[in-house]
């Protein structure tokens, strides 16, 4: 029975990586990563790059950027996502910062609060692949109306060991969720 809940659910975190379920929503949620000083990762340059795209094709009006920060920060990783979004073109008053969550769940809890206090509650996820059923089931437990829009391209979907990992990884972060509807610390993978 073990075998087979751990089966279906490693399918199913590879089955919902496959799938784009980009549609007119009220915002474009953007998954925080690691900052350096102000300035995304690379993998979070990605997913920052594909919101964008998003919100250029007329999707949602908003783009939410997401993410703490870590003792002795600077910046949030909402803040240098927001910035870094800003920089590229985006208009200013089109992208809101959530700094708060130090992961998936954190900060998920947090944008559907500001959500409610906006009157929004549509959104496009955007994680790496494989992080999307885990992050689109935090969302839809928040109170959001949640689908996902992974990014394909980035250091996490590069080559088929890395995405092995990846799945196995989230496999594991979501049934933990399941059962305890908490997170499992990841903040290594920056899958938080």
């Amino acid at each position: 029975m073990a075998a087979l809940v751990v089966g279906g659910t490693a399918f199913r975190v590879w089955q919902v990586a496959r799938v784009d379920d980009r549609q007119p929503v009220d915002a474009v949620i953007v998954l925080g990563a690691a900052q350096y000083d102000g300035e995304p990762s690379s993998i979070f340059a990605y997913r920052l790059r594909h919101a964008e795209a998003l919100y250029e094709e007329g999707l949602a009006p908003r783009i939410v950027t997401t993410g703490g920060n870590r003792a002795g920060d600077v910046y949030t990783e909402a803040e240098a996502g927001r910035r870094y979004l800003i920089e590229r073109g985006v208009p200013a008053d089109a992208v809101i910062a959530v700094a708060e969550g130090s992961d998936t769940l954190g900060s998920m809890q947090a944008v559907a609060a500001r959500a409610e206090q906006d009157g929004w509650s549509s959104a496009l996820v955007v994680s790496d692949p494989w992080h999307s059923l885990r992050a689109r089931t935090m969302a839809r437990e928040s109170g959001l109306d949640a689908w996902t829009s992974p990014t394909r391209s980035g250091p996490v979907v590069q080559t088929r060991e890395t995405q092995l990992r990846y799945i196995v990884r989230e496999t594991a972060a979501l049934l933990y969720y399941q059962l305890t509807h908490a997170s499992v610390d990841t903040e290594s993978t920056g899958l938080g």
